[in-house]
């Protein structure tokens, strides 16, 4: 039998799960090639505790060049520029291309709209997520906070206060759970360096409210939560464009803000327009309840990166983490020729918002909390999930995530 290759391409949640399982479990005559353009992949589910100094920065990310020498797979750091389903290659622009029996790709998502403001020096687009942390810290050096953001994704001595002469106006762009998050661990990393009183941070949402989705008695906590903080909501206030010190809103008026946080929901990132393969209509690829493309059998789509057009589900790495038993079924399916197992995305799951300060907000169902043990489950749930896929991790059983 000839060899046969097997591409990943973007080591999101779900791919990175197929390279996980390769370790002790690879397709016979296959090789597994993994297309990345960062060295790392980056757990969301810890980013904003790591902006809020919970944790060191590298506990939130997978060294893909171990991920891959462990499981025996080709890690290629490369820009992705087209793709040849005639040929059955990938083409990148600064490397030579590759030949695919199967392609999956898991490239994620961007926030919307962030490209119309791409120019302006206070822009800080959430993603990609791998140079978040680095963007923001080099977004907020303009003096005088140039000692603090020395300090983001790392624990510090906090015992000497910090001051400042001016006040840093932050403003988040989008309401949703990320946007909330980010806020609030945002506030608890100034007030961790004693210099919270130079900082003011709103949120600007669309939306009639923050959180939106989630139940109504939980949003209205959560902006208990933000205003407890002093963190401004400003609703029904869509923004329309951002300049290097303030924003404007579809109703024309300008807002001060030297650090704008655009954390806006997800549209499909610039490479899946170079794939030439069908899209929905916000240009997501477009697959079956089997995660394969609707343009081409021995391509799938997964995470943010696919739309399942009978079944979409919300842009969530929760959904991206339960597809992963089923792209691992489905590739063994592909190559030995047997039957495919389908993704029916649940309608709820448990929900866990970091609050910054040690707690965390839990929904799941009827039941709401805000409390430390929150968090305390919060953090196992994501260490446990993570510590799959790091060095210092031990062969075990399928990680599983609620």
């Amino acid at each position: 039998m000839s060899q046969r290759n097997l591409v990943l391409l973007g080591i999101g949640h779900t791919n990175a799960h197929i390279v996980k399982r390769w370790e002790t479990d690879p397709i016979e005559d296959c090789r597994l090639i993994c297309i990345s353009k960062f060295p790392t992949a980056t757990y969301s589910g810890m980013l904003p505790g790591t902006l809020g100094l919970q944790f060191d920065d590298d506990e939130m990310r997978i060294d893909l060049a171990d991920l891959c020498q462990r499981s025996g797979a080709e890690l290629i750091l490369a820009e992705t520029s087209g793709l040849d389903l005639d040929a059955g290659q990938l083409h990148f622009e600064s490397h030579e291309s590759i030949s695919f029996s199967a392609l999956s790709i898991g490239v994620g998502s961007m926030p919307a709209g962030w490209d119309d403001h791409q120019d302006a020096k206070s822009l800080v687009p959430i993603k990609p997520m791998q140079t978040f942390l680095q963007r923001l810290a080099a977004t907020l050096q303009t003096d005088p906070v140039a000692e603090v953001v020395e300090t983001f994704g790392h624990h510090t001595d906090n015992s000497k206060p910090l001051t400042s002469s001016a006040t840093k106006r932050i403003v988040v762009v989008g309401g949703g759970v990320a946007s909330v998050e980010i806020a609030l661990c945002l506030h608890q990393q100034c007030e961790k360096q004693k210099i919270v009183r130079d900082f003011t941070i709103e949120i600007f949402t669309s939306s009639e409210t923050v959180a939106e989705g989630m139940k109504p008695r939980s949003v209205n906590r959560i902006e208990q939560i933000l205003r407890s903080r002093n963190i401004r909501i400003t609703p029904c206030r869509r923004v329309t464009g951002v300049g290097d010190d303030f924003i404007v809103t579809e109703d024309g008026s300008h807002h001060e803000a030297d650090v704008v946080i655009w954390a806006t929901g997800a549209a499909a990132p610039p490479v899946l327009g170079k794939l030439g393969l069908e899209t929905d209509d916000r240009g997501f690829i477009a697959t079956s309840p089997t995660l394969q493309s609707l343009s081409d059998s021995r391509v799938f789509a997964v995470g943010d990166s696919g739309t399942i057009l009978q079944s979409p589900s919300p842009k969530a790495g929760v959904y991206a983490v339960r597809q992963c038993p089923i792209l691992w079924h489905n590739l063994h399916a592909f190559f030995d020729g047997r039957s495919m197992k389908t993704f029916e995305p649940q309608s709820d799951f448990l929900k866990l918002l970091n609050t910054g300060d040690g707690k965390a907000f839990l929904q799941y169902g009827l039941v709401t909390a805000h409390a430390r043990w929150c968090w305390h489950l919060k953090t196992w749930i994501d260490k446990r999930f993570i510590s799959e896929f790091q060095s210092n991790h031990q062969p075990s059983s399928q990680a599983t995530k609620t």
